[in-house]
């Protein structure tokens, strides 16, 4: 199993209610994010503009650095659903996982002196759940589920929307599995 999640970028329109579900469900710090929405563009001259909404979160990576460089395995990927996690009681608050991360997508909580990351609400997926930032989607642009599965939502979404209007952000060697939709009538991705 590879949980993950695919973002359709087509249907975002940047009202940033998945960072304010996200912030809520996890009591995430002050000044912290685990979920934050990039504006991309606009480009181009009107009326030829280019423009679309980014939500960025743990990309999930299939080769994960930020594993990799943590001393205490406190960064470490779930056996069962393949998501990246960390254990708040084996960190050390190095921070050398911040610094592995191609994405910045970590966060350091000064006040429990930890780094923290999206979990995609594992403690709500126990309970048969969907993450915060799913369920608070008003565009429902945001689908969870098993990329091992061909028959699952997020394989029949990716399937769908056909390979040239799915993008990732940048491989440096990671492997990253969140899959973000675009189709090129409605904005060209920017790497």
């Amino acid at each position: 199993m590879l949980r993950a999640m695919v973002v359709d970028l087509d249907k975002c329109c940047g009202c940033k209610s998945c960072e304010v579900a996200c912030k809520q469900e996890n009591d995430v710090a002050l000044g912290c994010y685990w979920n934050k929405t990039l504006q991309i563009g606009p480009e181009g001259k009107y009326p030829d503009l280019n423009m679309y909404f980014l939500p960025t979160m743990c990309q999930q990576c299939k080769d994960a650095p930020c594993v990799k460089v943590c001393p205490t395995g406190a960064s470490y990927r779930d056996e069962k659903t393949g998501v990246v996690l960390v254990d708040k009681e084996k960190c050390i608050g190095c921070q050398y996982c911040m610094m592995a991360c191609p994405y910045g997508v970590r966060t350091f909580n000064k006040e429990s002196k930890v780094v923290e990351k999206c979990t995609l609400c594992m403690h709500l997926f126990a309970i048969g759940e969907e993450p915060a930032c799913v369920k608070n989607c008003p565009g429902a642009c945001r689908i969870v589920g098993d990329l091992d599965d061909p028959n699952s939502n997020v394989s029949k979404a990716i399937k769908e929307a056909g390979e040239e209007n799915v993008h990732y952000l940048p491989d440096v060697g990671n492997h990253p599995s969140t899959a973000y939709i675009l189709h090129k009538k409605n904005g060209t991705w920017k790497e």
